[in-house]
């Protein structure tokens, strides 16, 4: 074999592994999030920035930086997903009303939440970000509603009980306790007058050990139904009439007041982050969890 056909032979062989190699080589951090371009409803009207910029302050706004490193990683697919999904504005991408879309936190915000810990939350929170550069979740080849919550009592609650049914947004267990979340039980009095008043009762009755009524659950044990004051009232409703923390709740009379006792808090749909912080320290994987939350749904790279 001549000089130049080893030459050549060696050649080809170098152009083949440099094809794997790039073929298989992780891609730069922040590559395809860099180059979406987003623009963000703040108070101070749109800005433009992009994915990559934006989504640490997103996912700092919504989940604790020290619920670990799978929880956040899973935390940063969902808010990916919903700003991709999200269709609430016609000026711009996404807002920074956690109300309306997510909550953001800037800079200044962070570092008085952290103190000292900023440098070493801030370096978890875009750590997670850049390891799931461009991913999000999608069902039939679309962005899905990514929605979460801040916990649940034993499982979460179906979409269809809140608002229109979907696939993957369906009621699946959920771990955390009492141990794992500081206040997951809560309570909430209101006397006769203020729990008419606020619930819209035109004839409650003059007894009112004798308003509560039937209580309806529904599959994922929370109150769909609920009769007070001779009134039917979904639990949605109540929830949102007297501020409780979620629809996961039971009603009492004390004999001057009435008690609601509610377990976790949020609507309940979605992802639960106290959830997928347990999950994350039992060792589970971002996308084990986001499987487990999500069922049905699958992870895709944007653009790719």
């Amino acid at each position: 074999m001549t000089i130049i056909a080893r030459f050549l032979r060696w050649a080809a062989v170098f152009a083949v592994l440099t094809l794997v190699f790039w073929a298989f080589a992780p891609s730069e951090a922040g590559a395809v999030d860099s180059e979406t371009v987003l623009t963000v409803l703040t108070d101070d009207g749109p800005v433009v920035t992009t994915m990559e910029e934006y989504l640490p302050h997103a996912v700092a706004g919504e989940m604790p930086a020290s619920f670990g490193a799978e929880a956040l990683k899973a935390q940063a697919v969902a808010a990916r997903t919903y700003v991709l999904a999200c269709t609430r504005h016609q000026e711009a991408d996404v807002c920074t009303d956690s109300a309306c879309c997510l909550a953001y936190s800037d800079e200044q915000a962070l570092r008085d939440a952290w103190g000292e810990d900023y440098d070493l939350y801030w370096q978890a929170v875009t750590e997670a970000v850049a390891a799931t550069d461009g991913e999000y979740l999608t069902y039939e080849g679309e962005a899905i509603q990514a929605v979460f919550h801040a916990s649940s009592a034993g499982s979460t609650e179906s979409s269809g009980a809140v608002w229109s049914a979907l696939p993957y947004l369906v009621s699946v267990a959920s771990p955390e306790s009492s141990a794992d979340v500081p206040g997951l039980i809560t309570t909430a009095a209101f006397s006769p007058e203020e729990l008419a008043e606020a619930l819209g009762l035109a004839d409650a009755g003059d007894d009112p050990s004798e308003w509560i009524g039937e209580t309806t659950l529904d599959s994922a044990g929370r109150v769909a139904a609920i009769v007070i004051g001779g009134e039917a009232l979904t639990g949605t409703y109540v929830r949102a009439c007297l501020g409780l923390r979620s629809t996961d709740f039971s009603l009492s009379w004390d004999g001057e007041k009435f008690v609601f006792t509610v377990a976790g808090s949020g609507h309940g749909v979605g992802m639960s982050q106290y959830g997928a912080k347990v999950y994350a320290a039992q060792g589970w994987t971002y996308q084990e969890i986001l499987s487990h939350y999500y069922p049905g749904a699958v992870l895709a790279v944007y653009g790719g």
